[in-house]
């Protein structure tokens, strides 16, 4: 039988493979703009494909992809009797794939997030939310969900209506909040304060997931782990945000004006300023070595980054048999069949 995910905290760290969204907008199958998940109805097997991908390369979870796959959204694309269809076939597929694991049967996770029209100040926004939050997760609970993974919440009233409406179906919250440039949540809040109430109120974990990459996130996952008794989540981007520009939305690129329609390299030119692996494996040691337990990398990962992270907290993946060895490379290998000739141009390639 497969462990629950807070028997899997319990045993060590958990690995989460997010960043569907910009990966499958790379691959092809997603427009950037909308960032809305039709990629569930529209071409299942390429979704099934970045499903297994992340799982394959460490995630103890397979993440149900209706990350803005709420009844706002679909209304601005004008899509809303496809709503429904499209959160219960992305749970669909995501256990389909959960059940490929050869060693122990992944978690699968239902989604819920932000959801661009909360506002502190009217009353019927927050009923409105509600009710987009209690449709996708009685769709979650129907499908038989492991738990609900509630993300990038940068209203702390939004994410303990979020919170609610998946404790209202009994299943296991993980709450993860989105800190943009202000430092503190927009209603006021700061991150440590709003993880610690979610905490008390019954969230198995609580964290912090995109906009900020880990150098600009650790200080305050820091702060949430001084101040959580429970379970801590971090999900950076893998960005090189910085101190100046905290979150990917005004990462400048010195190097390029070529940046489309909104001159800014977020969010389709951003390739120049990715973290590499190593980097991102560096600070997920750093993570855990602080209380980190719920660890994973948000949009702009690859599978190959989120192998990383899961090797660098001591994890062998199910693709660790291709992680670098660059013992038979032609030109810095150490084999000994190497050809000395070609090994000469080491520093002159």
């Amino acid at each position: 039988m497969k462990r629950s995910l807070e028997e899997r905290l319990k045993d060590g760290t958990v690995i989460a493979g997010e960043g569907y969204l910009f990966e499958l907008e790379r691959r092809g199958y997603l427009q950037a703009g909308s960032f809305v998940p039709e990629v569930a109805l529209d071409n299942p097997e390429a979704l099934k494909q970045t499903y297994r991908d992340f799982m394959f390369s460490g995630s103890d979870v397979v993440l149900a992809f209706t990350y803005n796959a709420h009844r706002e959204k679909m209304r601005i694309i004008g899509k809303e009797d496809l709503l429904e269809p499209l959160n219960r076939n992305a749970i669909r597929l995501a256990k389909e794939v959960a059940k490929e694991h050869p060693v122990e049967e992944a978690l699968v996770a239902g989604n819920i997030s932000n959801t661009n029209i909360f506002d502190p100040e009217d009353p019927a926004s927050k009923e409105k939310v509600r009710s987009m939050f209690a449709e996708m997760v009685g769709w979650c609970k129907e499908e038989q969900v492991d738990y609900i993974n509630g993300e990038t919440f940068y209203y702390h009233e939004e994410a303990v209506i979020a919170l609610e409406e998946i404790q209202n179906k009994e299943l296991p919250a993980v709450i993860t909040l989105g800190l943009m440039g202000e430092n503190i949540l927009r209603d006021g809040y700061s991150v440590e304060e709003s993880c610690r109430i979610l905490s008390e109120k019954g969230a198995l974990v609580v964290g912090m997931n995109c906009f900020r990459g880990p150098d600009t996130m650790q200080p305050y996952l820091e702060k949430i782990c001084k101040t959580v008794d429970g379970h801590v989540a971090g999900l950076p981007v893998p960005y090189r945000t910085t101190e100046e520009h905290p979150t990917f939305f005004n990462l400048p690129d010195g190097g390029c004006s070529c940046h489309g329609s909104l001159e800014t390299s977020f969010p389709t030119a951003l390739d120049p300023l990715y973290h590499n692996r190593y980097e991102l494996a560096a600070w997920a040691k750093e993570a855990k070595a602080i209380g980190v337990n719920y660890i994973g990398l948000c949009c702009g990962a690859s599978p190959a980054m989120l192998r990383a992270v899961a090797e660098a907290v001591g994890i062998e993946t199910l693709n660790s048999k291709y992680s670098p060895n660059m013992e038979k490379h032609f030109l810095f290998g150490e084999d000994e069949t190497l050809k000395s000739h070609n090994l000469g141009y080491r520093t002159k390639a």
